[in-house]
């Protein structure tokens, strides 16, 4: 569903599993799907009411504004679904979702794809008591995903990370961000703070000159280092005679992508729940919107700082 920038990789990647087959290409704009399905031998359709009866699941990446209407919809027909990030513009949207998973028994995974980056994942078993994030994702401009602000198009990967590994209540957000490049806020700096203590600060732009993907996380006696982008997880400890040891963690390099898919058809087969279901993408969506409420908040003190300053 959808055969943008994103539509075309999930397809790459379906077209290729060994244990399904793209049946599919659909989207609104009928010569970019026949583009697309041509490429992979399926069919092209401009419309996904044409599914029914004919797939067992379906990846929807169209834009986000449409992402609960289509799902839904698929849901509702009987298709599993797995749903590109953000997963709702709304928590309105992203609980109608939830609903209709719960309702007709179907399969809703959320596409939150750095949780199956093979050193998130290498992370994830080593990660103990996790008290302080250093997090900074920032990316050359691109006009894709300008229908939602960085917060909801880049942070979200890392918000959605540092929820699942702190096993505590979250109590305070910080906030700011600017647009530059957009209608919408395309720098931001975000500072959490959770009642065990730990707070996590994240920085995300999609108006940098350079692209970084990294995380460094401090716990008890062990600082880790993360590299998304070379799948490389590092540990850092001070030894008893007070020198610094540096110990890599086993990684096993793969495509992400390819690894969320093959984790998305095993959930399909065996009807276990997703590794990112709706409930714990809502969870993400919904500190990810309240952070966009306090950079709104922080911005309209800036502005105001500024027409004080005006005047005088």
């Amino acid at each position: 569903m959808g055969a943008g920038q994103f539509g075309s990789q999930h397809a790459r990647v379906v077209a290729a599993a060994p244990c399904g087959q793209l049946v599919a290409i659909v989207d609104v704009n009928a010569e970019r799907a026949r583009q697309v399905a041509g490429i992979y031998g399926c069919q092209a359709l401009t419309t996904y009411t044409d599914l029914e009866g004919k797939v067992d699941a379906a990846v929807v990446a169209v834009p986000t504004l449409a992402h609960a209407e289509v799902a839904c919809e698929l849901m509702a027909a009987g298709i599993d679904v797995l749903v590109e990030k953000p997963m709702a513009p709304d928590l309105d949207s992203a609980e109608r979702m939830i609903s209709a998973a719960r309702e007709y028994g179907r399969i809703l995974q959320i596409g939150h794809l750095e949780r199956f980056n093979p050193a998130v994942l290498a992370l994830e078993a080593s990660s103990q008591l996790p008290l302080f994030f250093e997090i900074h994702r920032m990316s050359l401009f691109s006009p894709r995903s300008l229908d939602v602000d960085v917060v909801l198009d880049l942070m979200i990967h890392d918000l959605d990370i540092v929820l699942a590994l702190v096993d505590s209540e979250l109590v305070d957000i910080r906030a700011a961000g600017i647009s530059i490049l957009s209608s919408k806020v395309d720098i931001a700096n975000v500072r959490l703070e959770f009642r065990n203590g730990c707070v996590a600060n994240l920085t995300a732009s999609r108006a940098s000159t350079e692209k970084v993907r990294k995380l460094r996380v401090f716990q008890p006696g062990e600082y880790i280092s993360l590299d998304y982008a070379r799948q490389e997880l590092l540990g850092i400890r001070v030894t008893e005679s007070r020198e610094i040891s540096f110990y890599p963690y086993e990684t096993k390099k793969d495509e992400p992508l390819q690894l969320q898919f093959g984790a998305f058809l095993e959930s399909v087969k065996t009807r276990k729940a997703p590794k990112v279901d709706g409930v714990a993408a809502r969870r993400s969506l919904e500190v990810a919107l309240a952070i966009a409420g306090k950079i709104e908040e922080h911005g309209a003190i800036v502005s105001r700082t500024i027409r004080q300053a005006c005047r005088s």
